[in-house]
């Protein structure tokens, strides 16, 4: 049977805090508005743009919120063509995703990113054809709605029992209970080991080389 492995993008896949912060900065500029420190800012990683915005700026409305996070997406779009994107791959990313092919898993993504921010950045980093199913905020509801985690597992032909989300935030905890999957707290990520847990995570990884035998440990389990 089919054991899929779904992964976040930011802070899971690619540490992209650095840029993400820096766009948002850039936005929140042109709205007059004071972006909060890193530390805040990147605790909506993972969230669809206009649930970010409205964390981060609840003092605006919806239409507000929607512009801002129209905003960011230009901000982020001029920096791609300013070369100014960093969204370097973790330590031991490439070697898990060798890993779990090599096991028999297949892959996919499920993120808060864009459909163009998500190729852009699997392309830079040569891993596009890796993936089978490429889930993103254009199609689907934010996080924690398991719609994404639901498709991507659809496009695997995998059941959730054989399945695993690979995310740093417990935004994608949430998202893997809701879709009835297992859920791996990324700790290299953006949130801490207390938020993972009590958003649901079944277990947690210190670093990916972690992250196959906790896989394979949870399957395992419901098998």
């Amino acid at each position: 049977m089919i054991r899929c492995a779904i992964f976040d993008c930011d802070g899971t896949l690619v540490d992209s805090g650095a840029t993400i912060h820096r766009a948002l900065g850039l936005a929140f500029e042109e709205h007059g508005l004071t972006l909060p420190p890193r530390s805040q800012a990147q605790r909506v990683i993972g969230l669809s743009l206009v649930e970010a915005m409205a964390f981060l700026a609840p003092a605006l409305d919806e239409a507000e919120h929607r512009a801002l996070a129209e905003t960011y997406k230009n901000a982020f779009v001029r920096l791609r063509a300013q070369q100014q994107v960093d969204e370097p791959l973790f330590d031991g990313i490439l070697p898990l995703l060798d890993a779990l092919e090599a096991g028999g898993w297949v892959l996919a993504v499920a993120t808060g990113k864009s459909d163009r921010g998500l190729k852009h950045c699997l392309a830079a980093h040569g891993l596009h054809a890796r993936f089978i199913s490429l889930q993103t905020a254009d199609r689907h509801p934010s996080k924690p709605h398991p719609s994404m985690a639901l498709t991507a597992m659809a496009d695997c032909g995998a059941e959730p029992e054989r399945s695993i989300v690979i995310g740093d935030t417990g935004w994608d905890m949430g998202m893997a209970k809701a879709a009835g999957c297992h859920a791996i707290g990324a700790l290299w990520g953006y949130h801490d080991h207390h938020e993972l847990r009590a958003a649901g995570a079944d277990a947690l990884a210190e670093a990916p080389a972690d992250v196959l035998a906790l896989s394979e440990q949870l399957v395992s389990v419901t098998a």
